[in-house]
């Protein structure tokens, strides 16, 4: 019985082996493809346990794990010509998944970097020629959905003979390059140059009507105060002439008597003026007369004065 145990032991490390050489799992982030001397001979797309035959290290089964999940790829930096004819950075990514593992693997041998090899030589000449139909705004308007629909259209056939089917395109960012944004932010400059001088000619064109208006107004208001000062001075010199009227025609020597007051103020104002005349002046009538009545004649008069300083 001790003989036969090494035995048993061997016999049960090989059975062991095989039972690990013949199983695989299959998860359900994954798709299997079995293959026998290299050529397809099964492709597991459900997560589970499964058998295939052992000896992989002799080419018997080999299994190759293929993704079952929606796989990313991203193009970035991409020169892109607008219908304008001025270039501009597109950076751009791809959502795919592998939905034919057997055509996925007849056509890049099952790897995902040689797949996306070839998508970044389709994206780009998509890209290109979607860009080119049309100008640059129009990735920065409500156009830019349909733009990612085109492209992935375009897409589709390529990614089919793939194995692959293209779930979403997006334009993640699409900016001017060095040149075109000088030369854009030139242009910009320039024309709100032009605007602010539009808009100071037109303030400088409002405020001379303002000014003008101003000025008319003015003069109409300085005008129309004027006449309306002469008239009030008019009626003002005709009512005064109407009071001094009366008073001489009440009492005329009291009148004259006033007047010559008032002459005699404004002659002898003490402001250093000196004034030689005759004693017997008409001007000094009432000086002459001790009862204060004087000559009646004219208003006072300064005839025949002679005036120094």
């Amino acid at each position: 019985m001790s003989n036969r145990f090494p035995i048993l032991v061997v016999i049960g490390a090989v059975l062991l082996f095989l039972l690990y050489s013949a199983i695989f799992v299959v998860n359900e982030r994954q798709q299997a493809i079995v293959l026998r001397f290299g050529e397809i001979v099964d492709v597991k797309t459900e997560p589970g346990l499964y058998f295939k035959l052992p000896f992989a290290f002799i080419e018997a089964d080999n299994v190759q794990i293929i993704e079952d999940r929606i796989l990313r790829f991203d193009l970035d930096d991409i020169r892109v010509q607008v219908s304008g004819g001025k270039f501009y950075e597109v950076d751009a990514f791809i959502a795919y998944s592998i939905n034919d593992p057997r055509r996925f693997r007849q056509a890049v041998s099952g790897s995902v970097a040689l797949a996306e090899q070839r998508l970044r030589t389709r994206l780009d000449a998509a890209l290109r020629r979607v860009y080119g139909l049309r100008g640059f705004e129009a990735a920065l308007s409500e156009e830019r959905a349909s733009m990612m629909r085109e492209v992935a259209e375009e897409l589709r056939p390529a990614a089919a003979s793939l194995g692959l089917e293209i779930e979403d395109v997006r334009i993640r960012r699409t900016d001017l390059t060095a040149e075109v944004s000088q030369q854009t932010y030139d242009r910009m400059k320039a024309e709100r140059l032009a605007e602010a001088e539009r808009l100071r000619a037109r303030g400088r064109e409002a405020a001379a009507r303002i000014r003008a208006r101003a000025d008319r107004e003015v003069v109409e208001i300085l005008a129309a105060a004027q006449r309306e000062s002469e008239i009030l001075r008019g009626e003002g010199e005709a009512e005064r002439n109407a009071i001094f009227a009366d008073a001489f025609s009440r009492d005329e020597d009291f009148f004259e008597f006033y007047r010559s007051m008032s002459a005699y103020q404004q002659a002898l104002d003490p402001s250093g003026t000196t004034m030689l005349l005759s004693p017997d002046s008409e001007f000094f009538r009432f000086f002459n007369d001790s009862s204060g009545g004087g000559a009646r004649g004219s208003a006072p008069a300064a005839q025949g004065a002679t005036v120094g300083q």
